[in-house]
């Protein structure tokens, strides 16, 4: 039997393993069942296992929702194993989301200390000083959108997609939780101070219990199976671009620096240079000319093409929603969390059908009025050519009053 048999068949019964979980049975009862087989499961299968069950159907909320049981079917296989990792040198990017881990861990006890403090001597100095540290901890959200924004689009041009998913769906309730704390500490203890230390403890274990299994879920199977899957080039590009989203708790050491001629195999970083005219309905432009203007437009602007793929964003100065050249040919529905892709989904096909030809709605983000548009592009023939995404930060728009002549002094 060949080794693809042999693996196929393998595969087939790790999901059975994974099956019988859904189906109720305990993870004592499936480890004693497999024992053999999980013995020496690697991180690459584990992610191939779930990647295949979404392929084939299974919901990613419903593997979500067991994910952390499938992790302790495996956690003592992969442990005695004692899973070995390519030498991370500083300034690779893996070597920067490890220590980031790391010193996550220790900004979450700070935390923890502090909520501890502040149930037995609940006044507004203790309260101030455990909002600082929650503020500390969601400095972490840089670490996430690095993966969802770099790791995870790098990871989709492999074909693996649904466990990137489940993690950032992962993410997201991650977000809810600091968010529901943050504004538990906002309101404070009041005259119920036992109401409160149980809600706070509630949230807090929450979210202790979700980052770290995802520490667990990142060093054991993510991790690997992208150094496994990622060309030295991939990596390189990754790592040109993570500067734009940011770090959080460290900066990345230099001594895995790729040179900055290295591009990768979309061409990231590659910046447009005169090439000479480009015909447009009413004149011409250069390339340079094209891209000055579309990134110094008062809003952000995303091209997504008629197969759903994002062909192009605006880089402007001021980014309202952090985004990075990984994106681009990534389909749009791995571009957004999994709670909200239906409603993007829901425009594209009235788009695509013809039902109507654009969408507007607003928000909310801290001191900001955001603005959101989508817009139908068609042909002179009106075939749907794609879609246009235009977001633009409005509060002085809403601002303004009575009326300003162009002369008028500033």
């Amino acid at each position: 039997m060949s080794d693809s048999v042999d693996r196929a068949k393998r595969q087939e019964t790790l999901k059975s393993v994974i099956r019988d979980l859904h189906a109720g049975k305990s993870v004592a009862d499936v480890k004693e069942a497999f024992t053999e087989l999980i013995r020496d499961i690697t991180p690459a299968e584990i992610a191939e296992m779930e990647q295949s069950l979404i392929a084939e159907g299974m919901p990613e909320t419903e593997v979500k929702r067991l994910c952390d049981v499938h992790v302790a079917v495996f956690r003592e296989s992969l442990e005695a194993q004692a899973v070995t990792r390519p030498e991370m040198i500083p300034g690779h990017p893996i070597h920067t989301l490890l220590a980031e881990n790391a010193a996550a861990a220790t900004v979450l006890d700070a935390l923890h200390e502090a909520l501890e403090i502040l149930k037995k001597a609940p006044g507004k100095g203790q309260l101030a000083k455990t909002r600082k540290e929650l503020t500390h901890l969601r400095e972490y959200e840089k670490h996430y959108l690095r993966e969802e924004n770099l790791l995870f689009p790098y990871l989709e041009k492999h074909d693996f997609s649904g466990p990137s998913r489940v993690m950032w769906a992962i993410h997201d309730d991650i977000r809810a939780d600091w968010k529901a704390l943050d504004a538990l500490l906002m309101t404070g203890p009041g005259d119920d101070a036992a109401r409160f230390g149980a809600q706070a403890d509630e949230l807090f274990a929450r979210l202790r219990t979700a980052i770290s299994e995802m520490f667990y879920k990142e060093e054991n199977i993510l991790f690997p199976t992208a150094i496994q899957k990622l060309s030295h080039e991939e990596w390189v590009g990754l790592r040109n671009q993570e500067a734009d989203v940011g770090y959080c708790y460290v900066e990345p050491g230099i001594r895995w620096a790729p040179a900055a001629s290295i591009q990768s195999d979309r061409g990231e970083l590659l910046t447009l240079a005169p090439v000479g005219e480009i015909r447009l309905d009413t004149g011409s432009l250069t390339g340079e000319q094209i891209n000055l203007l579309l990134t110094h437009l008062p809003v952000e602007i995303t091209f997504v093409d008629e197969n759903d793929e994002v062909r192009y964003f605006s880089k402007c100065k001021e980014v309202l929603f952090p985004r990075s050249s990984a994106i681009i040919g990534r389909k749009v529905q791995n571009c957004h969390p999994p709670a909200s892709i239906h409603r993007v989904m829901r425009i594209l096909d009235d788009f695509r059908a013809g039902r109507r030809d654009a969408a507007e709605f607003w928000i909310h983000m801290k001191e900001k009025h955001i603005y959101i548009r989508y817009f139908a592009l068609r042909d002179e023939a009106g075939n749907y050519r794609g879609t246009m995404e235009v977001t633009q930060e409005i509060s002085r728009i809403r601002e303004l009053e009575g009326e300003r002549r162009l002369l008028d002094d500033a």
